[in-house]
């Protein structure tokens, strides 16, 4: 049952992350259509796409960040800090949790897609 909610959490957050990148690309389109009423402003450059290593230090980082600050409200808990109460200590040491289970799954099936390759016959 525990597994249920951290799964459900997990896709929350990629839900919330689809709609904004639904409402960034709403956006742009609004500003091209603008753009071909009014006459072209200037030409715009793509994007540079992130690197793969970029993106998984970048999550690292992320996870990492989160431990610390779990770990920090935690020793503040426990040393007495009256600012910090126990609901604040739990919601981020699940942050941390899910996270950390998230990234390792990442990292899982990243080292399966790679021996699959490695093993296909040429």
């Amino acid at each position: 049952m525990v597994q249920r909610a951290d799964i459900n959490s997990v896709l929350s957050e990629i839900r919330n992350m689809r709609s904004q990148m639904m409402e960034n690309q709403r956006v742009e389109q609004d500003n091209n259509i603008r753009g071909r009423i009014d006459g072209p402003s200037r030409v715009q450059e793509t994007p540079e796409t992130p690197k793969f290593s970029d993106m998984l230090s970048q999550a690292v980082g992320s996870v990492n960040e989160l431990q610390q600050s779990s770990n920090d409200l935690k020793t503040a808990y426990d040393m007495g800090d009256p600012n910090v109460d126990i609901t604040r200590v739990m919601i981020a040491s699940e942050k941390a949790s899910i996270s950390f289970e998230a990234l390792t799954q990442v990292r899982n099936r990243v080292v399966k897609a790679y021996e699959d390759i490695m093993n296909m016959p040429v």
